[in-house]
């Protein structure tokens, strides 16, 4: 049995429902939604590598990257706002974000 281009779809479409799912479910703890968010972000990359490899192209591997450079920039910024969060209010609830403006 050899792999095709559908199952990396599907693979990638659960994947983003899944992530989809989790943000919808739990709107309250902030590292689950940025997790949830992360793995859309993958779901995305799987769909632009599978696409690159069926098309023979390298573009959409290169675009990946690019994506996960952003990625990374994006988690370690949503990180320290959480860590900065949990110093002023003692809990990472969604909810407590509204309570920060100045």
């Amino acid at each position: 049995m050899t792999l095709t281009l559908g199952h990396f779809l599907t693979l990638g479409a659960m994947l983003f429902a899944i992530s989809v799912i989790g943000i919808f479910l739990n709107r309250k703890n902030l590292i689950v939604l940025l997790m949830a968010i992360e793995m859309m972000l993958l779901a995305v990359n799987m769909n632009f590598v599978a696409f690159s490899h069926y098309l023979g192209d390298m573009h959409g591997q290169l675009f990946v990257f690019f994506i996960l450079t952003v990625a990374a920039a994006e988690a370690a910024i949503g990180l320290a706002i959480l860590v900065l969060l949990f110093r002023n209010k003692s809990n990472i609830n969604a909810e407590d974000l509204n309570l920060l403006k100045g």
